[in-house]
């Protein structure tokens, strides 16, 4: 967690948009990778699952940046495909497992929109 607000942090400091990509990513690619780091439990197939899950999610972090700093509307495309792609795969083995599922929300993809926009400004004037 405190490593999503340092990369969160560098990235709105950073002058450039390469600049903050670069942050993301690479905080993207050092969360996977400590995460990644499990200790086997006996269980190949918990092994797997504790491997394999916070490699997707690094991807979902990675193909985020790419939507909030990329401008090639097809990798812009398969970066959306694959935080898709990924969040079920991360649930198929989740629940594979047994383990709890977390709520179902909407795939992240609209990049900057944290909740769902409301139909008609909050201030309208119903006389116009």
């Amino acid at each position: 967690m405190l490593l999503v607000a340092a990369a969160t942090a560098t990235a709105a400091s950073a002058s450039t948009p390469q600049e903050a990509f670069r942050a993301e990513n690479d905080a993207a690619m050092d969360k996977m990778m400590t995460a990644m780091a499990v200790k086997p439990s006996g269980d190949i197939d918990r092994d797997f699952a504790a491997v394999m899950i916070p490699h997707h999610q690094g991807a979902i972090d990675m193909a985020l940046a790419e939507l909030r700093y990329g401008s090639n509307e097809q990798l812009r495309r398969i970066a959306q495909e694959i935080i898709v792609e990924q969040q079920q795969e991360i649930a198929a083995m989740r629940f594979a497992l047994g383990q709890q599922l977390p709520p179902s929300v909407p795939a992240p993809t609209q990049v900057g929109a944290s909740a769902p926009r409301a139909a008609a400004p909050e201030h309208q004037d119903p006389a116009h």
